[in-house]
């Protein structure tokens, strides 16, 4: 077996140029400790240090540099604040998503003994990532948002048989290892025809795992319970949009964004990417939470893990999980945003201390 693997690394922008580092130093310390793999970090150039060397934030060359390793690490990105022309400035994060089909985004929110809510919360939703309302990705050439007069606004929406399939068994896949549960999530006494296909392919995948309890709701019922009930749920499966939102709301209740990991995965590529942003106000403060960004990194391992049959990249997740789980116990390491003291390094210094 191959025991090479390459890892680009893609900072970003705003905070990621801080966490990410961070992320990249508890994996090579994970690695150092529980790993046999061989992994090579390949640095590329994405978002505003991309714009300021090439003039846009992502270049097909370093597009090609990416095709060329097994997995990418990206950091956020300030989408919507590059110049250019619409076409150069759509957002690197939907054209990687696009050029690698990377149709599932999987956000767990666990509380980590953090909840808001007073409620254990686990909750692991998957979410399409390629079509739905978003206007960088829906489209084959062209966006799909436009204008057909000054005063008027209009944006389309894709939903296909094919991508709600393949979302569905990365769903119910998942609640195999877990208890057992699946939420699909939808509009469809509204949006009949996107989320009624939607809802066909659903069941269709359901019908395939008569071990697994599936269920749908209406998706406004569903966040209004995620409050009340967080563990009514275990896996939620939805479109795009109504994913991004819902896992904002459950990265809240179990306790902050900045603890909220999640991957962006195809058939033979994946993405680690923190939920949060750049955070710009605190930006080169030294103070960002990199814990987002670790467990993305974390659930990336475990992915390739998987996809590659390296079992030892399993145990370098768990060391992570691990080692953040027991630093969350000690508040004087943590950053502001978790009520400490601490730095983005301090806290990684934490976490490397604990896994050794």
């Amino acid at each position: 077996m191959d025991r090479r693997l390459r890892l680009a690394v893609a900072e970003g922008d705003g905070i990621g140029r801080e966490v990410v580092p961070q992320a990249i130093r508890v994996l090579r310390s994970a690695l150092e400790a529980y790993g046999e793999t061989e992994v090579e970090l390949v640095g590329v150039p994405v978002g505003w240090v991309s714009v300021e060397r090439f003039g846009r934030p992502l270049t097909d060359a370093v597009l090609e540099t990416i095709a060329g390793c097994d997995a990418l690490v990206l950091g956020p990105l300030e989408v919507g604040s590059y110049p250019g022309t619409l076409e150069e400035t759509v957002s690197p994060s939907g054209r990687i998503r696009r050029h690698f089909d990377l149709y599932a985004n999987i956000r767990p929110s666990r509380s980590r003994g953090r909840n808001i809510c007073g409620k254990e919360v686990d909750i692991v939703i998957v979410r399409e990532n390629t079509e739905d309302f978003y206007a960088d990705r829906n489209m084959f050439r062209g966006s799909g948002e436009f204008m057909p007069t000054p005063d008027v606004a209009m944006s389309l929406r894709v939903i296909t048989r094919a991508k709600s399939q393949k979302i569905s068994e990365v769903a119910f896949r998942y609640a195999m290892g877990r208890r057992k549960k699946v939420t699909a999530v939808h509009k469809g006494n509204v949006l009949r025809m996107t989320d009624g296909l939607f809802l066909q392919a659903f069941r269709q995948v359901a019908s395939r795992y008569p071990e697994v309890k599936a269920e749908d709701r209406i998706v406004d019922s569903t966040a209004y319970d995620m409050v009340l009930h967080p563990e009514k749920f275990d896996v939620i499966v939805t479109t795009n949009m109504f994913g991004d939102i819902l896992s904002d709301e459950a990265a809240a209740l179990s306790g902050t964004l900045g603890l909220a990991p999640s991957i962006n995965a195809g058939d033979s590529f994946a993405m680690a990417q923190a939920v949060h942003g750049s955070a710009p106000d605190i930006a080169g403060k030294g103070i960002s939470n990199p814990i987002s960004e670790i467990l993305s990194v974390s659930m990336l391992m475990s992915w390739l893990s998987e996809r590659k049959g390296l079992r030892d990249l399993e145990k370098v997740a768990w060391a992570i999980d691990g080692a953040v789980d027991r630093v969350l116990r000690s508040p004087e390491d943590l950053t502001p945003d978790l009520g400490g003291r601490g730095t983005t390094v301090s806290l990684a210094d934490s976490i490397i201390a604990e896994m050794r």
